[in-house]
């Protein structure tokens, strides 16, 4: 019996002391959002985002003819630099927007249209081409809008955002969903400047919380899944296999031996 209790010791010291991580990025101490009024949620419902430093643009000038009753389109700038067949970004498509938010361009020159959304910098843009082209068109796209989802899912990193803004939902399930370990009643959305963050907590377990917050992610959102409290636990255990292992084969012999009772092998066992 004291060798099972030596061993029962010696796995608690080493669970408890040796390897309990934290792996809660946040930890328990933030303030959270849990609620989202009526008037915050239909603001979020149409949010637009801005263009800022550092987004990279495609804008596409076109100028728009009309002759013998069909209409054509005549491309005549695309200043994004991606090819008809273009399918994989790389981070270093379109125009980059520097700090004083503008883009210089043939015949207009330089232009602000940093703090606009797509549709506005497209609409001053047209502006700025009818003083050289009779009927001109602009699109303007932002490409790299992203959001980030960490911690317990299968396949944390950038999330790519197309339509402006990205259900939770639609960001964990491109991110290959939640892992066993994760806690699914506070995850994480943090937003804004990381001195100063809004950090809102969603209770995935809970439909009736769910429906008294908001979704709807924006842009550079930083989702955070957090580990369910025994995953460190878990993985002690884990990292301590190798030593239970080699404690176990050491002690064998002392606790147990094989004798020979009517005609068969039998392991006797010094303690139960």
């Amino acid at each position: 019996m004291k060798y099972a209790t030596f061993l029962i010791a010696l796995a608690g010291l080493l669970i408890s002391g040796c390897s309990t991580k934290t792996f809660n990025m946040l930890g328990d101490k933030s303030e959270a959002i849990r609620t989202v009024s009526d008037a915050n949620y239909t603001e979020e419902a149409a949010f637009e985002w801005k263009i800022a430093k550092g987004d990279r643009v495609e804008i596409i000038v076109a100028n728009q003819s009309v002759g013998d009753g069909d209409q054509q389109l005549n491309i005549l700038l695309n200043t994004a630099g991606r090819g008809q067949n273009y399918q994989i970004r790389d981070g270093t498509e379109g125009i980059l927007i520097p700090n004083d938010g503008t883009v210089r361009l043939p015949l207009v020159g330089v232009v602000k249209i940093g703090g606009l959304t797509e549709n506005g910098a497209a609409e001053k843009l047209t502006s700025a081409y009818k003083n050289y082209l009779k009927n001109p068109f602009v699109s303007v796209k932002i490409l790299n809008q992203k959001l980030f989802v960490l911690g317990e899912v299968r396949r944390p990193g950038v999330v790519q955002v197309t339509n402006g803004t990205m259900s939770l939902f639609e960001a964990l399930g491109h991110s290959g969903d939640l892992t066993e370990d994760a806690e699914r009643t506070n995850v994480k959305i943090i937003r804004g400047g990381l001195r100063s963050p809004m950090i809102r907590e969603i209770n995935l377990a809970d439909i009736s919380e769910i429906k008294l917050t908001s979704l709807i992610l924006q842009p550079n959102d930083i989702v955070y899944v957090q580990p369910r409290g025994m995953k460190a636990y878990n993985v002690a255990f884990k990292e301590q296999m190798p030593f239970f292992d080699l404690i176990t084969s050491m002690l064998s012999p002392f606790v147990s031996y094989t004798t020979i009772k009517n005609g068969k092998a039998v392991d006797v066992f010094l303690f139960k």
